[in-house]
């Protein structure tokens, strides 16, 4: 599997050709399913989840021209490690916004957490909003319009504070 001190692996970083967030989830799913990541109804769960409780986050804030991105996450019960698991999107995708539910957002990025102990997806979020927060805007800009997934992964370890 993965070392707990890590947060990325170089198999675990995707480019999605997908215009659907279910198929998007999917797409991630079989692969993360195939390598191990994660277990068989992790698919069901994390799509329930993400529609129940949106996570899609607006980037305005963040600077301009930041694509929108979204944390889509499930119980740990789901999951076999523990992973921050980076999705370009090659097309946006209609996620909906975290804060404000009824909101959508097109969404050009996603941080999957996968989580497998109590506290994982808190701790992995929390590292993602540093990761936000402390990033300056043409950086973000930079790294949520790659599309090739070693220089997502090369960007990350260099960049994500640990």
């Amino acid at each position: 599997m993965t070392n707990s001190k890590k947060f990325f692996v170089p198999d675990a970083v995707f480019v999605v050709d997908q215009f659907d967030q279910d198929q998007v989830l999917k797409v991630i799913y079989d692969k993360l399913l195939e390598l191990g990541y994660v277990k068989g109804d992790f698919l069901s769960h994390i799509i329930e989840r993400e529609h129940n409780f949106p996570t899609g986050l607006d980037t305005d804030t963040l600077g301009k021209d930041i694509p929108n991105i979204a944390i889509p996450h499930t119980e740990g019960e789901f999951v076999n490690t523990r992973l921050i698991v980076p999705v370009a999107l090659k097309n946006p995708v209609i996620f909906h916004n975290m804060i404000k539910p009824d909101e959508i957002l097109e969404v050009k990025f996603l941080f999957m957490l996968l989580g497998n102990n109590p506290d994982g997806q808190a701790s992995l979020l929390a590292s993602v909003m540093r990761f936000l927060a402390n990033t300056p805007a043409n950086e973000l800009r930079e790294v949520f319009n790659f599309t090739n997934s070693e220089a997502i992964y090369e960007f990350l370890e260099q960049k994500f504070v640990k």
